[in-house]
């Protein structure tokens, strides 16, 4: 029992940290202009693009079979899909949005936020299940986890404060996706090493997840708030980070 509570608490301690800084920091930032925001959309992006090909789909594949990953993946995209129109229909029905860019740079943040929160039940399933199997490697899994939250919470922060909300609106949603981890944990030490296809599929989900934020929100986004060669650098080094993080 201790041990189960350990990893849940150090999962939900670690997976809240890392987004609430990125929180913060993307809250403090002042300069609010299209090329920092295009920058940081599209340097989340090229991170993401990095965890999806080098750490939760190869993660998935060593777990369970190809065909496992594949329904995540696609189960991850369709409900990506529907979270959207959800979040659609809210700010169109929403007659104070004071221009279209607020209202996209808004519905971005907060869709990367659902994208993320899904995203980090995956990661607390790695670090509950990392615990099951040894404190070192669930500490590992934790801190690399930790740190790669960083800039995504940032990737959520800033295209909300500059879509008008309140930071302390902020800060709850960072937090809410951070707290997810925690869930993740809990259900990773249950599970352990009894149901791999099943971990396996929750990763294949969070992927796919993923993919639908950084092709349908990140890049498209950043593109349209600069067109210059900054973005595509910032994607590419985003990518690059990715790779040494997940080494």
């Amino acid at each position: 029992m201790n041990n189960m509570l350990n990893s849940i608490f150090i999962g939900l301690f670690f997976g809240t940290i890392g987004t609430t800084v990125g929180g913060i920091i993307g809250c403090l930032l002042k300069n609010n202009s299209n090329k920092l925001l295009s920058f940081t959309l599209s340097f989340a992006a090229g991170l993401m693009m990095s965890v999806i090909c080098f750490d939760l789909i190869p993660e998935a594949l060593n777990l369970s079979s190809l065909t496992n990953v594949i329904i995540g993946i696609i189960v991850g995209l369709f409900t990506m899909i529907f979270f959207e129109v959800l979040v659609d229909k809210k700010f169109n029905s929403n007659k104070n949005i004071k221009s279209s860019m607020t209202n996209n740079l808004l519905k971005t943040g907060i869709v990367v936020s659902i994208g993320l929160a899904i995203h980090n039940i995956p990661e607390g399933l790695a670090i509950g299940s990392g615990f099951e199997a040894s404190t070192k490697l669930g500490f590992s899994l934790a801190l690399a986890i930790c740190f790669h939250d960083i800039p995504e919470g940032i990737s959520m922060a800033l295209p909300m404060k500059a879509g008008g909300m309140k930071i302390y609106k902020i800060m709850f949603y960072v937090i809410l996706s951070g707290i997810a981890t925690g869930f993740g944990a809990f259900i990773g030490y249950i599970i352990g090493n009894i149901y791999y296809p099943i971990i396996a599929t929750c990763l294949g989900f969070a992927a796919g997840a993923m993919l639908y934020i950084v092709s349908g929100e990140l890049v498209p986004e950043s593109n349209k708030l600069y067109t210059g060669k900054l973005s595509t650098i910032a994607n590419i080094l985003g990518f690059l980070i990715g790779i040494f993080v997940n080494r």
